[in-house]
């Protein structure tokens, strides 16, 4: 990976993260159109590059975060209790996941069915009666966490399930989306603070490494990881307003349609396009190889 494929991914992340048509999919697909072969960096750099994101919540909802005058403790004890199912889940399912994040014609499938629920999903949650955070019960939070799990199909979107979740508790377009943005806070610093200090990408080859190590293998590695992680905080700032603006205004019809024309363009190429396993296999052997030599 160089630097301007980490900046291309990183972008990809900061507009996709927090939109409802799959940050993994699109990173996914924006590294397979590149050229770039499939290595544990690569994967563990779309995860970790989610920090990123993460801080563009925290800066843009920082009263929500750390209000202290107005504490609001019971904002943070549904949070907590609606990332566990997330939690529990992908550690069960983690090896599972991982092996299907190669799957581009899994994942375009997914992204085409997703596409056609969200047409239909302003006529299904037409009374919205909850406008607030404040609002939703402790029940309500984490049922909303059961159903950001969906999102651990890779191409389902993390935001589109919780946003779905949040309006079949009666939330409005507009609060299951700010909830979905404050849940995705400790839910993705979870999944990264997983992925670079406890899970062991490669545990199949002869050099398994933490996300640590490699990020701290070589200064070029370094480098990506920071150059990702800043520019996906950037562009998730002006996307997050965006979003807002145009779920509000326009509901789920537009993103459904983008994700159906999408998943099917990316579905044809994948299907004719896709590196057999032998390919794959070669690639890793390449990248095992390079890795010994430094």
């Amino acid at each position: 990976m160089n630097t301007l494929q980490a900046i291309i991914i990183a972008i990809i992340e900061g507009l996709t993260e927090y939109l409802p048509i799959s940050s993994t999919a699109h990173m996914g697909f924006t590294a397979a159109l590149m050229g770039m072969p499939e290595s544990e960096f690569l994967k563990m750099f779309q995860v970790s590059i989610q920090f990123g994101a993460i801080l563009s919540i925290v800066v843009l909802y920082w009263k929500k975060f750390f209000d202290f005058k107005n504490f609001n403790f019971n904002f943070y004890i549904k949070l907590a209790c609606a990332v566990i199912p997330a939690l529990i889940l992908g550690k069960l399912f983690d090896d599972k996941i991982e092996a299907v994040l190669g799957n581009q014609v899994a994942i375009s499938g997914m992204l085409v069915f997703g596409g056609i629920i969200l047409l239909f999903v302003d006529k299904w949650f037409k009374n919205p009666k909850i406008n607030d955070e404040k609002d939703i019960t402790l029940k309500q939070a984490i049922i909303i966490g059961f159903w950001q799990c969906l999102a651990m199909m890779p191409g389902t979107s993390r935001s589109a399930a919780s946003i779905i979740g949040g309006m079949t508790q009666g939330l409005s377009r507009k609060a299951a989306a700010e909830f979905s943005f404050f849940l995705a806070v400790p839910t993705m610093l979870a999944v990264t603070v997983y992925s670079i200090f406890v899970k062991t990408w490669g545990e199949d080859t002869a050099t398994p490494m933490k996300g640590y190590e490699m990020i701290l293998q070589d200064q070029n590695h370094i480098i990506l990881f920071l150059i990702g992680n800043v520019v996906a905080f950037i562009v998730a700032l002006i996307a997050v307003k965006t979003f807002i603006a145009v779920l509000t205004k326009y509901g789920f019809k537009f993103w459904g349609f983008y994700r159906i024309i999408i998943g099917i363009i990316l579905l044809i190429y994948f299907s004719y396009n896709s590196p057999t396993q032998a390919e794959k296999d070669n690639t890793a052997s390449v990248e095992t190889t390079m890795i010994q030599h430094k």
